[in-house]
């Protein structure tokens, strides 16, 4: 497993009975996760100091409980980047921390160059990867098909200031624009993606990942250009195993391009625990 180990802003103090506590700068939340379903105990006093908690309803969804006071936005920062966060429907805060194992790996690629890369952003989101990108010197084009996130995203790189970066912020559907990409000749040195389990485009556009994805990677293929460094593939599916994640990449991408090709779990240490929790997988090529 890739943990994260450079995140100050941010701290997983305690996970047990379905629930994580955790630290977003100032503020504790906590929220709940469904692999944790080990019931040990409580370790962490903070249990009872949390600003706010995110409860499920029984007929779906759910909503927070607020305990002290939280503001409707605050900031917290990696690496000289600055992110916005909220409490959001459906639990989210607008980041996940275990991606910037990621985002520096893609700096370090991309600073290492002797070239400047140009990087695809596909269901960008708030933008921490297209922020890490061009933090490093890279020109990125971030896409995602809803234009609340793209907004967001836009104001995370006003605060880090990067607003004068090149960067082309889309909102679109990510498999229609690189379709349309492809007939343009437009060709990308680094992509990655991060693309749900299931959604729906600004037209509504039907997207499951289990049907599209390697139509997706093919697509994506095409779009790499011949001197491409890099292919980052997130995935929260509990269905796609490290396995299934690395053979897909290894058959479209690392067969005919060489360089190598690696999978593996990513996730956040527990403090309390000394241990580490499972956030997803990352399917990685790199030349």
């Amino acid at each position: 497993m890739r943990e994260v180990t450079d995140f100050h802003d941010y701290e997983l103090l305690d996970a047990t009975d379905g629930e994580r506590l955790e630290r977003w700068g100032d503020i504790i939340l906590i929220r709940p996760d469904p692999q944790i379903i080990w019931r040990t105990h409580r370790k962490s006093s903070l249990w009872n100091d949390a600003h706010a908690r995110y409860v499920r309803s029984s007929s779906g969804g759910g909503h927070w409980e607020r305990y002290r006071s939280v503001p409707d936005v605050w900031s917290i920062g990696w690496q000289g980047l600055t992110f916005n966060l909220k409490p959001m429907g459906f639990k989210h805060t607008g980041l996940f921390p275990e991606q910037a194992v990621n985002w520096r790996l893609m700096g370090d690629i991309i600073r290492s160059s002797d070239r400047p890369l140009k990087v695809l952003n596909l269901f960008g989101y708030t933008g921490a990867a297209t922020l890490a990108c061009a933090a490093a010197g890279a020109c990125v084009t971030h896409v995602d098909a809803a234009k609340g996130m793209v907004l967001w995203a836009k104001d995370n790189a006003a605060a880090s200031g990067l607003a004068d970066r090149p960067i082309r912020w889309l909102v679109d559907d990510c498999v229609k624009f690189v379709k349309r990409e492809i007939r343009r000749g437009n060709r990308y040195d680094g992509i990655v993606m991060d693309p749900p389990s299931y959604g729906r485009g600004p037209n509504g556009e039907v997207w499951r990942l289990e049907e599209q994805l390697y139509e997706l990677l093919q697509l994506c293929d095409q779009l790499l250009s011949d001197d491409a460094r890099f292919l980052v593939l997130n995935s929260y599916t509990t269905g796609l195993s490290p396995s299934i994640m690395k053979y897909l990449l290894s058959t479209v991408i690392g067969g005919s391009r060489g360089g190598s090709v690696d999978c593996d779990e990513i996730g956040l240490p527990v403090t309390s625990m000394g241990m580490a929790l499972p956030c997803g997988n990352t399917a990685l090529w790199i030349k």
